[in-house]
C-alpha cells in the first residue's frame, strides 16, 4: 500500500510542470509581439511600394490620364 502511494505521488509530481524547452522572457509578452508586427508591416509596405512602382511603369494606359485613381482594393483597412 505504501509503495502504491509512493508511486502515485511520484507520478503526480512528475506530471506537474512545463513540458518543453525553456523560453526566453524577451520573446514573451506584448512588446515583442508589437515589434514583430511592425517589422512585418514595414516589409509588406516596402513590397507593395516595389510592386506598385513596377505596375505604374508597365501600364501605359495610365499615362494619358489627368489624375491617378486609387486602387480598387484599399490597403490597410479592416
Amino acid at each position: 500500500m505504501r509503495g502504491l502511494a509512493l508511486l502515485a505521488a511520484t507520478g503526480l509530481l512528475s506530471a506537474c510542470g512545463v513540458v518543453g524547452a525553456p523560453v526566453a522572457p524577451e520573446t514573451i509578452g506584448l512588446a515583442p509581439t508589437i515589434e514583430q508586427q511592425k517589422k512585418e508591416h514595414a516589409a509588406r509596405e516596402a513590397n507593395q511600394r516595389d510592386t506598385s512602382a513596377e505596375a505604374e511603369e508597365q501600364d501605359p494606359a495610365l499615362l494619358g490620364q489627368d489624375e491617378n485613381l486609387p486602387p480598387l482594393r484599399p490597403v490597410g483597412t479592416r
